[in-house]
């Protein structure tokens, strides 16, 4: 049984009561692929989260956009995931990158100011544990920022990010795992997908096919032709160092540091597959979540391994019901 397609809509700090109640309305009118084959899960801001639950269609399902990470009790402004699950709400999103690096919620610790990052994220994964234990469905969030990625970093943070949730829990039917390149959300900004899974790499750079900042053909953990220009301002295939080695423990892109969020995709699932089971690597889905819109979902949707968006800005726009859409690429691939 293959992965369904899985689209969240986080709506952040927006909207007023009015506000909601349109953009639910525009949910509930727009023609969407059955739930066979695309999954479809929002997130309003809690105080608009039993008003959502009364409105929306029955075949798409609610999320909080964070709980406590205990049972509640003195805690000021914090929501249980015991009240959640009382109030009739299936998912919660936890470790989402705002609240990491505005809110400190990963508790990040740096051993060392240079590369290799090392990070403890015990925190988000105690919430999302315990989320799970109380019967929540959880979006679990991973990802890098600007300077990680840069110095390419970017698969040991987001390693270490889901080492601190696979270390905890077992069952993984109830878990998502979105990733968000931190650098990419709400900037516009896009990883963007590989030109073709298995390229004939000498006339791909030849004719010039990668003019965007990080495209790239993948072959067997390899990176073919990594390049950040168009490849007429580079002159031959012989100027671009062709395979570039980008293991889990250390990545040597020469030219930047660059990984493009469908190899991050790849690279999640192995190490999936070593670090938990077979079984969850091939079943757990793996989301993408970085200014997706209406006009480059399609591609990204057609990349193996991305199974779905967690969509911000434009989940509160009619253009949320085109990525819902874009669930039908994977029918036909």
């Amino acid at each position: 049984m293959g992965r369904t397609f899985f689209v969240g809509g986080n709506w952040k700090c927006n909207g007023t009561r009015e506000e909601v109640k349109k953009i639910v309305s525009t949910l509930n009118a727009g023609e969407v692929p059955s739930q066979d084959v695309v999954e479809v899960v929002v997130s309003p801001p809690y105080v608009f989260l039993s008003l959502v639950k009364g409105l929306l269609r029955p075949e798409f399902h609610i999320a909080a956009q964070n709980c406590w990470v205990k049972k509640g009790g003195a805690f000021t402004g914090e929501v249980s995931a015991e009240m959640l699950v009382n109030l009739g709400i299936p998912w919660v999103i936890l470790g989402h990158s705002e609240r990491r690096l505005i809110l400190n919620e990963s508790n990040d610790a740096c051993i060392c100011p240079l590369i290799p990052y090392i990070f403890s994220f015990q925190f988000v994964g105690d919430k999302v544990v315990y989320a799970l234990s109380q019967g929540l469905k959880v979006i679990a969030c991973v990802g890098e920022t600007l300077e990680q990625r840069e110095s390419g970093s970017t698969m040991e943070v987001v390693a270490a990010q889901t080492k601190a949730i696979a270390e905890r829990v077992s069952n993984w039917a109830n878990v998502v795992l979105a990733y968000e390149p931190v650098w990419a959300i709400g900037t516009g900004k896009v990883a963007t997908p590989a030109q073709a899974q298995e390229p004939n790499t000498e006339r791909d750079c030849k004719e010039g096919i990668f003019v965007d900042l990080v495209e790239i053909n993948y072959i067997e953990g390899q990176v073919a032709c990594y390049v950040t220009q168009p490849i007429e301002k580079l002159g031959t295939l012989g100027s671009v160092q062709v395979y570039l080695d980008i293991g889990l423990s250390h990545l040597s892109l020469e030219k930047g540091g660059d990984m493009p969020s469908h190899v991050v995709h790849f690279e999640l699932r192995k190490w999936l597959q070593a670090n938990t089971s077979p079984e969850v690597a091939a079943t757990t889905r793996i989301i993408y979540g970085g200014s997706v819109s209406g006009a480059n979902c399609k591609e990204l949707a057609a990349q193996p391994d991305v199974d779905g968006f967690l969509v911000g800005g434009a989940s509160l726009k009619p253009e949320f019901i085109d990525i819902i859409k874009s669930a039908e690429v994977k029918k036909s691939t």
